[in-house]
């Protein structure tokens, strides 16, 4: 709504790395929406300064700025034209229930928007959290063809965020709001401490520094709703006015950093694509299914029957399985001090390994070890029970798939790549066929997609578009708040 400033330049020089070209076309609409502002609201002094806008947007590197005129977005003016209704349980609380018609008049002209322009990408600032989560319900429910991408709050060197609203403040006024975010960080490292978060005492420490207190709540970050402290990801919000001013800011509150699961059959391709994504996010891989073939592998050199629960429970005493990574970045796999790397990746491996991981023998002790290393979180993690049996309550989810034939395509191309015998595509995709059933109907921890996870068939997309997709995914279910892009 123009008055930019270094939250909205920061937003567009996120937009310039998103889209097919790179980098990005990035353009910045400018207009002051009256249907989202109250009888009593501040739309007559709302900032405006176009000029400064379009030197604030060129030296962040926008393409264009684009201010149109009330009727040239409202042809006949805003009462005039159809209005978006927004379901009343997404602003039944923070700053829809203050604000009644807002939200609504935000989604029209949003809607309005992105018709007019067509965009392939929505950049929103996550600082105003609540619209943000509207607009990615508008443009999901509507099937509008466009992706919503936020860009965490930014703030000022004293802490304050960033807001158009922030230059009514005096010096005073100032120095007084800032015990708004202050006092938000503070809850926020007490609950990751394991301390109570006491939103009456936050009310009443506020209210001591003369902000009169709109809201103060814990909600879902998701749905809006209210929920207990304790879940893994919440979301503290507050309004408060410091003088004539309206000021909003949240934090979220994290009981662990998050997880992701990826599931899946033999041969999808979860790997390769885990792997990088891991990378270009900054999380800790988790390569399961390297654990279970060094397992498989130790299994055959013991000349144990892979069928036998028995022979195959007593070669997991005093087991010690270790994933780390080498100094070029790639992981490497130990098993009792032996470097088997490169060996479990053999077809003699490949063809054993679902049987040995069918005993719950194995499951158990590998998923105990598992978990524990996810304890902290800040991980990815791929399989064929990740989000079932390991990590149920992960962040996200994705069942990652291909057709038989698609995955025995790839299969040929990897051993080939490898050095290996490469079989018929036809005996190939028999064999993973007939994994695949293997895998489904297991007695212990079958292959199955959990009920909340997303199915991905990666089927004609190319190992850059599944990770894309992957990041759009997580982006929905972690803000980038709570989980920055690693800087390069």
């Amino acid at each position: 709504m123009g008055a930019l400033h270094r939250g909205h330049g920061q937003l567009i020089k996120a937009a310039q790395g998103i889209g097919i070209v790179q980098p990005s076309s990035v353009l910045v609409s400018v207009f002051v929406n009256p249907l989202q502002f109250g009888p009593a609201e501040d739309f007559d002094s709302y900032p405006r300064d176009l000029d400064a806008d379009c030197e604030v947007a060129s030296a962040a590197g926008a393409s264009a700025l684009w201010a149109p005129s009330v009727d040239q977005v409202f042809p006949g003016g805003a009462s005039a034209q159809f209005r978006i209704q927004v379901p009343s349980q997404l602003q039944a609380h923070l700053c829809g229930a203050s604000r009644p018609g807002h939200f609504d008049g935000v989604a029209t002209v949003v809607a309005r928007l992105l018709a007019l322009v067509r965009p392939e990408v929505l950049v929103l600032g996550e600082k105003d959290w609540q619209q943000l989560i509207i607009l990615r319900h508008l443009v999901a429910d509507l099937g509008l063809p466009v992706k919503v991408r936020g860009v965490a709050t930014v703030r000022d060197d004293d802490c304050m965020a960033c807001s158009s609203r922030n230059r009514h403040l005096t010096a005073k006024q100032r120095q007084q709001a800032l015990i708004l975010p202050q006092l938000l960080a503070r809850a926020a490292r007490d609950v990751e401490d394991g301390k109570s978060l006491d939103l009456a005492r936050l009310r009443s420490a506020w209210e001591r520094s003369d902000l009169k207190v709109e809201y103060v709540e814990t909600v879902d970050p998701f749905d809006l709703q209210p929920l207990q402290v304790g879940r893994k990801l919440s979301l503290l919000a507050a309004a408060v006015r410091c003088g004539e001013t309206r000021l909003i800011d949240h934090t979220f509150l994290m009981s662990r950093k998050p997880i992701v699961a990826i599931d899946g059959p033999a041969g999808a391709g979860k790997s390769t694509v885990t792997r990088a994504f891991a990378e270009r996010l900054g999380l800790l891989y988790l390569d399961t299914g390297a654990m279970y073939r060094a397992v498989t592998w130790l299994i055959q050199k013991q000349e144990v029957d892979p069928h036998d629960p028995e022979a195959v429970n007593k070669n997991l005493e005093n087991l010690k399985l270790e994933l780390d990574l080498s100094q070029s970045g790639s992981q490497r796999v130990r098993i009792n001090g032996h470097d088997v790397t490169e060996e479990i990746r053999s077809p003699d491996v490949t063809t054993s390994v679902s049987a040995v991981a069918a005993h719950g023998c194995v499951r158990n002790a590998l998923t105990a070890q598992q978990q524990r290393m996810g304890i902290n979180g800040g991980l990815v993690a791929e399989g064929r029970d990740i989000g079932t049996a390991v990590f149920p309550d992960a962040d996200l989810k994705v069942f990652l798939t291909a057709s038989p034939a698609e995955r025995a395509r790839r299969r040929a191309l990897d051993l080939q790549n490898r050095g290996f015998p490469v079989p018929d595509l036809v005996e190939l995709e028999a064999q993973i066929e007939e994994r695949d059933r293997s895998d489904s109907t297991r007695e212990f921890a079958p292959l199955l997609q959990a009920d909340d996870a997303v199915e991905l068939i990666s089927d004609g997309m190319s190992i850059d578009q599944v990770i894309e997709t992957l990041i759009d995914l997580f982006r929905q279910q972690v803000p980038e708040e709570v989980w920055p892009k690693p800087s390069i």
